[in-house]
């Protein structure tokens, strides 16, 4: 992955975001490397990995450019997610294999313009018809919605009930709207969803009926894993810059990272981060191990994100006027790294989230 991220992500990372352009024309190199199935079985025809060498993955990419990892980790951590979590046999042998192989992009629709952290309030309605399904409503800040060759689709389908449908692009009934301007990760796709008399038999609903909220739990507590690694990523690239930084540049006749306040910062960064890798590590390793792992996952990303945030900044700050110029790495990463404490749960629904089951515990 490190000789990966430096071959063909770092020489181009500045120019994907700076042109917006999602590079869809490496997803051959992706799929040859295992990266488009890394948690689907070798028998159908992905990596197999644990989730802690999926967290490693996801870390190195982070630190190459997070649009990519973004891009990555939702096709694997969220659509391929929830199919893992909840698909039949029947739906795996169907839909994992092109989901591995790079022929289809994944992207989960469960984010709406009206419900975002609260997710139970979807508002998207499927209804029964026949043999089927009739879904209409709409999705908002979807990644990888304009580029999706398949998406998993939560809908409500009944009074406090979600169902999950698994629905290939191009089926009448469904589009991506236009791609989002955002602040940062400008070279991952994030668009709406227009969803109008989407028909879906039943054998491609997922999961048991109006089951679904249970499975989207499960897929955002390893979804969240895999954002904690990507701003460990993000926040250790920053860092590397500002440390080379601190070598060489000169103020007063020596190096500035001589200064106490520049050592400070690079300090605090690379200690907090240190302890974000161990937070996500244990998360992965306890859901490798079969036990609970939902307060330690959503303590790895709350920690995680925000120290990711902190490392970008200080960096920012130790690079001076530099920093703040776009052709600088850090300049990107601040951007990019905010997010992380934002999607797949904000940092305050980590914060309820924790407490609800220290509470419970004690």
């Amino acid at each position: 992955m490190r000789a990966f991220v430096r071959d063909r992500v770092l020489p181009n990372a500045a120019g994907w975001n700076e042109a917006g352009h999602v590079p869809t024309e490496i997803v051959p190199e992706l799929a040859g490397l295992g990266l488009l199935g890394l948690a689907v079985p070798a028998e159908l025809g992905g990596a197999g990995l644990d989730v802690l060498t999926m967290a490693l993955i996801t870390e190195e990419l982070g630190a190459g450019d997070g649009s990519l990892a973004l891009t990555i980790a939702a096709h694997n951590g969220l659509c391929l997610g929830h199919l893992l979590v909840a698909a039949s046999e029947e739906q795996r042998r169907r839909w994992l294999p092109p989901l591995a192989s790079g022929r289809w992009i994944g992207a989960w629709g469960l984010t709406e313009p009206g419900s975002g952290s609260d997710a139970a309030a979807a508002r998207t309605r499927a209804e029964r018809r026949g043999d089927g399904w009739v879904l209409s409503g709409s999705k908002q800040f979807i990644t990888n919605a304009s580029i999706a060759g398949f998406y998993v689709i939560v809908a409500s389908s009944g009074e406090h009930a979600l169902s999950a449908f698994g629905v290939v692009a191009g089926t009448p009934g469904i589009r991506a709207g236009k791609p989002e301007v955002k602040m940062g990760l400008h070279a991952s796709d994030t668009a709406p969803l227009v969803i109008e008399d989407l028909r879906v038999p039943d054998e491609d609903r997922i999961g048991v009926e109006g089951n679904a909220f249970e499975d989207v739990k499960k897929v955002l507590d390893k979804g969240r894993v895999g954002v904690g690694a990507l701003a460990v990523g993000l926040g250790r690239a920053a860092l590397a810059v500002a440390t080379a930084y601190a070598r060489e540049r000169t103020q007063f006749g020596r190096p500035i990272g001589d200064f106490e306040l520049v050592r400070a910062h690079l300090v605090r960064a690379r200690t907090e981060l240190d302890a974000a890798r161990l937070l996500v590590q244990r998360a992965a390793r306890l859901a490798d191990n079969g036990r609970p792992f939902r307060r330690e996952a959503s303590m790895a990303k709350l920690y995680a994100s925000e120290a990711a945030s902190r490392a970008a900044t200080a960096s920012l700050q130790v690079l001076g006027g530099y920093g703040y110029m776009r052709d600088q790495p850090v300049e990107r990463i601040v951007r990019d790294a905010r997010l992380m404490e934002i999607g797949e749960g904000t940092s305050e629904i980590q914060r309820v989230v924790i407490a609800r089951d220290l509470l419970r515990a004690s």
